[in-house]
């Protein structure tokens, strides 16, 4: 899929004003190229973990790379940090506890990101439970979370903890519900089928299942979500709701004493499923 089907998601939110590209890569995943507010033709990459889908929209579209953001250590986020530097001697910024290709700028919890000539800032979050380090990057009503947050689903555990996983989320559904959720690969319509699973009669996921297949249909991504529609539609941000735990302990075969013990089950289940 490297550099096709490059489509472009201008957000309607009041609280967002960035223009967001969408360069798959493999075959799943989305690289993020965030547009200067300044110049548009000047952007961001987050999670390119392919340069070679990367130089392709940059040299069609015209545009210029101007930094990196990457989540987590995972070669399909980091793969093409290197190559792309060797092209573009641009800053990147990545967790300070893992291992990220091209001696980026560690950034932890609260710290900023800037990129003043861009007019484009954004505040790091902490999110671990994918891995033991994942961050997120917030700005601009916009949430670019890598692999902890899905549409309709979550991260595996993949060395963080369960716990780590659900604390994550449940900062995230707290994020206002307008937030563009930016997260990075197409698992969509897979992760609906497991919400219909568990909350057969939510309507809700139905109508989310029947728009997102016109989308994939004509080869449109079901990206961005935001954090409203995931509050009503992903059974891991619902593991207080008295049908997804009654799902789930029917699922467990035992009582399930908390929130944390049904997304624990809930994750199980996902690995199974």
């Amino acid at each position: 899929m490297s550099g096709t089907n490059h489509g472009t998601a201008e957000n309607s939110s009041a609280l967002s004003t960035l223009k967001v590209s969408a360069v798959p890569a493999f075959a799943d995943n989305y690289i993020w190229l965030i547009h200067g507010q300044r110049d548009a033709r000047q952007v961001i990459a987050v999670d390119p973990g392919d340069a070679d889908a990367v130089m392709h929209a940059l040299t069609r579209d015209g545009l210029q790379l101007a930094g990196m953001l990457v989540t987590h250590h995972h070669a399909d986020h980091t793969g093409g940090v290197l190559e792309l530097l060797n092209m573009f001697p641009v800053p990147v910024y990545g967790p300070a506890s893992e291992m990220i290709p091209g001696n980026p700028v560690k950034v932890t919890e609260g710290q900023p990101v800037e990129f003043p000539a861009l007019e484009l800032a954004f505040t790091v979050m902490d999110v671990p439970g994918h891995t033991a380090g994942h961050v997120a990057y917030l700005g601009h009503g916009s949430l670019f979370c890598g692999d902890t947050l899905f549409s309709a689903g979550c991260g595996r555990l993949m060395g963080g903890t369960a716990e780590q996983l659900w604390r994550s989320l449940s900062r995230l559904a707290t994020l206002p519900g307008t937030t563009q959720v930016y997260c990075t690969h197409e698992y969509t319509l897979e992760n609906l089928r497991f919400a219909r699973t568990v909350e057969p009669d939510n309507g809700l996921v139905l109508a989310r299942q029947e728009q997102c297949q016109r989308w994939r249909s004509v080869g449109r991504p079901t990206l961005p979500s935001d954090i409203g529609t995931e509050l009503n539609i992903n059974p891991f941000l619902r593991a207080n709701q008295e049908t997804v735990i009654r799902s789930a302990e029917q699922h467990a075969g035992q009582a399930l004493d908390s929130a944390l013990q049904v997304f624990t089950e809930l994750r199980t289940w996902k690995n199974q499923f």
